[in-house]
Order: structure tokens, then sequence, then C-alpha cells
């Protein structure tokens, strides 16, 4: 089995869509009513959820019109709020399929199927033709795909001259073992971390010039206890949320993940590269 095969059996979920629908008829709404912030905590899969995103698209001057790719887009959380507070039209891919059948669902339930079209699909080798889009974004991806120099060429061979890549993944920032299950790997096998000196490199060796660089650590510790305080206030998970989509082990997961950040070992970061 490839890695990108383990890859998706890791996130894979047997009907996802049916799992959503589930915990919507929980909270009294149908595919009809649903709202975007009826599905904000779960349909951004990457820390810091809808306030982390919109920070986060802000800085790569998204305007009506440009086209957006989103490389490991999951559910689509980000593509929505790209074409709803950006005006964009988006493009996601993302290596499982279950992801981009559930993408699409709750993109036609809130009324984005005309400006948004997902593909099930790898980010070393994607079915778009050259300097096709004006922006790409990957949002908690890249620890699952191993050849960043792979990763950083095919996606300025799809963007146009002058194309931005905004990256905003977990990171090694320090020294120690990591502690496993997270969120993105149960095991060291199938996690790429890097340091972000190693997407820096892949970034300008594919002709990038990096314009920003932030860690996000600080962001990451307060977003973790604003959750903890939700989960104790409602006396448990929300019918929807990342818990849907994460199985038994997600406990373990959160848990890890944090304790890794506290411990200083790994961070969320953001890096944008502008192509030359």
């Amino acid at each position: 089995m490839s890695t990108e095969q383990k890859v998706a059996e890791h996130y894979a979920f047997a009907d996802m869509v049916g799992l959503i629908r589930e915990g919507l008829e929980k909270i009294g709404k149908t595919p009809e009513t649903v709202t975007s912030d009826d599905l904000a905590g779960m349909d951004e899969f990457h820390i810091g959820g809808r306030k982390a995103t919109e920070e986060f698209l802000k800085q790569l001057g998204i305007s009506a019109g440009m086209w957006v790719l989103d490389v490991g887009c999951g559910l689509g959380g980000a593509c929505r709020v790209a074409a709803g507070e950006f005006s964009a039209r988006v493009t996601g891919l993302d290596l499982t399929p279950g992801y981009i059948e559930a993408a699409r669902a709750l993109s036609q339930w809130l009324g984005f199927g005309d400006r948004i079209d997902f593909h099930v699909g790898s980010a070393l080798d994607m079915p778009f033709a050259d300097a096709t889009f004006d922006v790409a974004t990957m949002l908690h991806a890249g620890m699952n795909i191993p050849d960043k120099p792979k990763l950083a060429t095919e996606v300025a061979r799809v963007l146009k001259p002058g194309g931005k890549f905004g990256i905003y993944d977990v990171m090694r920032v320090g020294e120690g073992d990591l502690a496993y299950p997270v969120p993105w790997a149960a095991t060291p096998e199938t996690s790429a971390l890097e340091e972000p000196e190693t997407y820096k490199a892949a970034l300008e060796r594919a002709g990038f010039s990096v314009i920003h660089e932030r860690n996000r650590r600080e962001f990451a510790m307060a977003h973790f206890e604003g959750m903890i305080a939700k989960l104790k206030a409602a006396g448990g998970p929300p019918p929807l949320g990342q818990h849907k989509l994460m199985g038994s082990a997600r406990p373990e997961m959160v848990k890890n993940m944090m304790a890794n950040v506290r411990g200083g070992i790994i961070a969320p970061v953001e890096i944008i590269g502008q192509k030359g």
C-alpha cells in the first residue's frame, strides 16, 4: 500500500454524509435549513477552525473573481469561506473520496454548488492545467505529504505568475519525540511533519519568494483552552463536531496534539510564498 493510500485510509469513514445528517437532526436542522455557522465546528479540520481560516485567507489578497485552489480540502470548509466571504471561485482537491463526497453535499446544501468544484486526487500529480489558479492554499495537509519539493513544484505549475501559495500546517518547531496518535497520523509511518525551514527551502527551489511566516503557537494554546471550556460547559461534544469524523481515537489524538504543542515540539505555522 502506498503512502497516499495509507493517508486516505486514515481519514476514511463510512458514510460521512450520513453522519453529518444525523448531527443535523440532533440540532433540529435539515440540509434545507443548515447554515455555515451550524457546520463551523466540524468542517474546518485544523487548529483554530473558522477564526484561523479567516485570518489566514485575509493575508492572501483574495478578491472577487479570483480562482483559488485548496490542496487537501477535506470537507471544504475553507473553500466555502473563500467563496462566501471573498467572492472567489474555488476548487478543492483531496485524496479521500469520502471527504470529497461530503464536501460536495455540504456545498450544495449551503448554495455554493456553482461556485466551488471538488476533485479526488493527489497534490503531487494534480489534474489541472498549467497557470490555472490565482491563489493556492493548504491548511493542515502537508503533514501527510512527505515530498515537499514535489508539492511545491506542482503548486507552482498550476499557479499563474505572481500567484500566492499560503500554507497553514502543523510543523516541528522544537526537539523531542512526538506522542502518537495525532489527528493526522496514528503512527510516525504516515506523518510527514517537517520544520518551517524545509517548507521554505522547497518553496524557494520551486520559484517562490517567501513573503510571510508566523508561528501560531500562542493562538493554538488559546484555542485549546477555549475548546476545553466549551466542552465542560456543554457537558460533552456537540452533535456536529470533528469527533464525528475522527472516531473513538479522537480524545487521545487531541490530547497528544495539545501536549505536543504545549511541550514546544510542534506548532501551527503560516508560510506564504509568491511565485516569481
